[in-house]
């Protein structure tokens, strides 16, 4: 369990000061910021405001920002899927790592608004699995495993511009890439080191 405490801030309004949490404050500025691995509750949550956020102002764009491990690769696609449908430009931006399903979140930020910091790193491999029961189970999870892949493959290559033999032939085995390299590879569009 997290010992981390979530601060607080001050927001000045027009109606005077308010203390609210500091997630809270960045939603208002219509930022949202991933920082741990994604499960079903990481989702839900990300989703709920990216909805929020696309309904009150479906012409603005919302910034995410990235500092994942990865984790549920449907969670992971539960976003992903709520990032295409939008109407509001998302801007991606990786503070970080984006590791593993992460990665492409970086990659599905709007095109031109596609962000890494100098240091960011990502990580791409294959989706596993852990597979238990008899065997025609196994089998089943293998072969699900596979479909997982190869909608990964198709989702990583229509952002990247990668052929899927490629994503395929690089995914094979981790592969860490570094900011210089995350552009070069099309998940990114450009390295920031200063916002605005």
């Amino acid at each position: 369990m997290s010992t981390y405490t979530i601060p607080n801030v001050i927001s000045r309004t027009p109606n005077g000061e308010r203390v609210m949490d500091v997630y809270s404050h960045l939603l208002d500025e219509r930022i949202i910021y991933l920082g741990t691995e994604i499960d079903d509750g990481v989702a839900n949550a990300l989703i709920a405001q990216i909805l929020h956020l696309d309904s009150d102002n479906p012409d603005a764009p919302i910034d995410l920002y990235i500092n994942s491990t990865g984790g549920s690769v449907m969670a992971t696609f539960a976003l992903y899927d709520t990032m295409q449908y939008c109407h509001a430009p998302i801007a991606t931006t990786c503070v970080g790592q984006a590791l593993s399903s992460t990665a492409l979140l970086l990659a599905a930020g709007s095109p031109g608004r596609r962000s890494v910091l100098p240091h960011a790193r990502v990580l791409l491999h294959q989706p596993s699995g852990q597979g238990r029961g008899t065997i025609p189970d196994l089998i089943l999870a293998a072969e699900e495993i596979l479909r997982v892949r190869e909608e990964i493959e198709k989702a990583m290559s229509r952002h990247t511009g990668q052929e899927v033999e490629t994503l395929r032939r690089d995914t094979d085995r981790d592969r860490v890439l570094r900011a210089e390299e995350i552009v070069s590879y099309g998940l990114a569009d450009r390295i920031i080191d200063t916002r605005g």
